[in-house]
C-alpha cells in the first residue's frame, strides 16, 4: 500500500514540477513518460492493493444478505470470478508486455514494455490475494471486515 502511495505521489509531484519548470521557460521534456510510468504503476499496484484489502471488484450486498451454505457459494463464486480477471491478467498481459518491446517511448526511445509490465504483476498480486481471501474463507467462514460473525437466532413460532 505504501509503495502504491509513493507512486501516485511521484506522478503529482511529476506533473507539478513538468508546469512549473514550462513556467519557468525550462520545459522539462521527458515529465510525461515518467509521470505516465509512474500513474500506471501507481494504479496497477493499487488493484492488487484493493484486492489484499477486500475493497472494491466484488458485489457484498447479496454475500451479506446471506448466511450457511448459501453464502459460502455465493463469496466462493465472486472471489473465483476474481481469480480468473486476475489469471487472464497474467496470461494477456504477459504477451502484451513481450510485444511491448516493439514500441517505444518517446523522446527517451525507452521500450514501451516498461509500462505494460504492470499487468502482469498487478494480475499476480490480484491471484496471490484473492486465493488468500479464499483460503481464509473457507477455512474460518466469509465475514464482513471489521465484525465479529453475528448468531444466527432460530425463527421464532
Amino acid at each position: 500500500m505504501v509503495l502504491c502511495a509513493l507512486l501516485l505521489l511521484g506522478f503529482t509531484v511529476c506533473e507539478v514540477a513538468d508546469v512549473v519548470c514550462r513556467n519557468l521557460g525550462r520545459p522539462w521534456l521527458n515529465a510525461n513518460e515518467f509521470a505516465g510510468g509512474l500513474f500506471v504503476w501507481g494504479v496497477f499496484i493499487g488493484m492488487g492493493v484493493a484486492v489484499r484489502r477486500d475493497q472494491h471488484f466484488r458485489l457484498t450486498a447479496v454475500g451479506e444478505a446471506l448466511s450457511g451454505r448459501k453464502r459460502l457459494f455465493v463469496e466462493s463464486f465472486n472471489r473465483l470470478v476474481i481469480l480468473g480477471v486476475g489469471l487472464c491478467m497474467i496470461f494477456f498481459g504477459y504477451r502484451n508486455y513481450l510485444n511491448g518491446f516493439g514500441s517505444f517511448l518517446m523522446p527517451s526511445v525507452t521500450p514501451i514494455a516498461v509500462l505494460y509490465a504492470a499487468i502482469p504483476v498487478a494480475g499476480f498480486l490480484v491471484l496471490l490475494f484473492t486465493l488468500e481471501e479464499l483460503i481464509n474463507g473457507w477455512r474460518r467462514g466469509f465475514q464482513a471486515r471489521g465484525r465479529a460473525a453475528e448468531p444466527v437466532m432460530p425463527p421464532v413460532t
